[in-house]
């Protein structure tokens, strides 16, 4: 079978999405990840685009191993040079340099002719070249491009030393039909095209980005650039798992295989969402709540005497936990940590211990404990280890009166000193805010507040996602977890100003 190689863009073309900005640590972690979800190259940022994306390019060129691991750069020299200057530690580096070639993106945004275009493209490939020996080069808006003229572009970047050769449906215009007409096009019209890959990059705008992708391998592309969860600019990427599982599990129709371990995509679709706080819809392929769920009779029917019937894939093998051993309040951690390895979570002690005692708190409150429920507290186990502020206890008082005004109570341990304040607000959670605002000293402004729950029945968990910011043009994402949804409402406000008082001391 060919090997498709899995370029994923989650922590550049992904981030780019609104709502999924991470911070320093998150895009470490998500990285480390990636890295055991098997995915051949990481697309870590676009270093010149602001000192904080340099930053993270580095540091996940430093920390990632067995990855390729890439930065963006456009055909200029000063890119080109971040670029490098970002990746060149990581035991597998590459530039990806980038040039639109439509002629609406020449004429009104680059202002170039074609010459022009052609010029750069070799002068800026051999300079990416002459620092590092893996080059990719993509045409920017390639399907909207005149395809003798593409056919040209990536022959002068195969000439000046690229590997690989990108072709994005930048806008998500074309159709899989078109995709894979224009991929065989230029497998056919690219001098040096045999000694190269050629990638391809769907974005979702027409909802067509994973079968442009799956057509394009079809035609005979051999990586594919994608991310988790399929987040991007605008309508999205490619989804990363949906390509992955579409391969594996039509192994007889594609004849094509890549080389991830589907055993993590679950885990990794779900750290990314909780990092972004962004939720995945329930009825999303592979990873969504009812990608493996009957409700039906006939289906239930069908699914006991052979689980063939209704389902192509077995949910194990993409990582999704089965929920069968009950925990409860008398367990001990020992019980917790079998149950969590048995789910495929590996915990250091100190991990173990602030899920132990979330765990024991929420087993006085809910007579079972499911698997849904221990997979919401390990994703939030960076919520709970050594944070700057803890939420130590609330007394909320509500009143529908004119007369009597909602009011709250807060205590607050910072730094092992404890602290405490009263506040009036217009409801339960706008005085819980204003009190922490004026205790800490701090002129925090939520942007954005949803609330949901994450396991099911009367004592489900309810998880609280905000959106803040400091005034300084930054926002931030603050996630809580609690059976008591102004608990969960008041730990995710302070999760997210842990954030902001963390992004001030890396700044000092």
């Amino acid at each position: 079978m060919r090997h498709i190689k899995i370029f994923d863009t989650t922590l550049r073309d992904g981030e780019q999405s609104p709502g999924c900005s991470m911070n320093l640590s998150e895009k470490v972690e998500m990285a480390r990840q990636l890295e055991k979800l098997g995915v051949d190259v990481i697309e870590a940022g676009f270093a010149i685009a602001s000192p904080m994306d340099f930053r993270s390019v580095q540091r996940i060129a430093r920390a990632v191993k067995s990855c390729t691991v890439a930065s963006l750069a456009r055909c200029t020299k000063g890119d080109i040079d971040a670029a490098w200057d970002a990746v060149k530690e990581a035991a597998h580096p590459r530039i990806h340099v980038f040039l639109a070639t439509s002629d609406i993106h020449m004429q009104y945004k680059l202002q170039m002719t074609r010459e022009q275009v052609l010029q750069r493209i070799s002068e800026m490939v051999a300079y990416a070249r002459s620092f590092c020996a893996d080059v990719e080069f993509s045409a920017e808006d390639a399907s909207r491009s005149d395809w003798a003229f593409l056919a040209q572009c990536y022959s002068n970047a195969v000439a000046a030393g690229a590997a690989t050769l990108n072709v994005p449906d930048t806008v998500g215009y074309s159709t899989p039909q078109e995709m894979g007409d224009l991929i065989r096009y230029l497998r056919e019209n690219v001098a040096g095209v045999e000694n190269v890959d050629i990638s391809v990059h769907c974005h979702n705008d027409l909802g067509m980005a994973v079968a442009n992708t799956l057509s394009c391998i079809q035609a005979g592309a051999t990586q594919v650039e994608c991310t988790v969860n399929g987040i991007g600019e605008r309508a999205g990427n490619a989804s990363m798992e949906e390509i992955v599982m579409a391969l594996h599990t039509r192994r007889d129709f594609y004849d094509a295989e890549t080389q991830i371990n589907t055993k993590q995509i679950y885990r990794s679709s779900k750290l990314l969402s909780s990092i972004t706080g962004v939720a995945i819809a329930p009825s999303k392929a592979i990873v969504g709540a009812n990608a493996f769920a009957h409700e039906s009779g006939i289906h239930q029917h069908g699914v006991i005497a052979n689980a063939q019937t209704y389902e192509i894939m077995n949910s194990a093998d993409v990582g999704i936990p089965q929920n069968t051993m009950v925990l409860g309040k008398h367990s001990g951690k020992h019980a917790l940590r079998e149950k969590l390895e048995s789910m495929g979570y590996e915990l250091s002690d100190e991990e173990l211990e602030s899920v132990f005692q979330r765990f024991k708190t929420m087993a006085d409150k809910k007579k079972n404990i499911t698997g849904s429920d221990l997979e919401s507290l390990v994703l939030h186990r960076r919520n709970n280890i050594n944070p700057t502020c803890r939420l130590v206890g609330h007394s909320i008082n509500t009143s529908t009166s004119d007369v009597l005004p909602t009011t709250s109570y807060i205590k607050l341990e910072r730094d092992g000193e404890m602290m405490e304040e009263v506040a009036i607000g217009s409801g339960p959670v706008d005085a819980a805010y204003k009190a922490i605002n004026r205790m800490l000293g701090m002129d925090v402004r939520l942007e954005g507040f949803s609330l949901t729950a994450v396991t099911d029945g009367e004592d489900a968990i309810g998880e609280a996602v905000v959106k803040i910011s400091d005034g300084s043009g930054e926002s931030y994402t603050g996630t809580g977890l609690s059976t008591d949804i102004l608990e969960s409402s008041i730990r995710a406000y302070v999760n997210g100003i842990n954030k902001i008082i963390e992004a001030g001391t890396a700044h000092d």
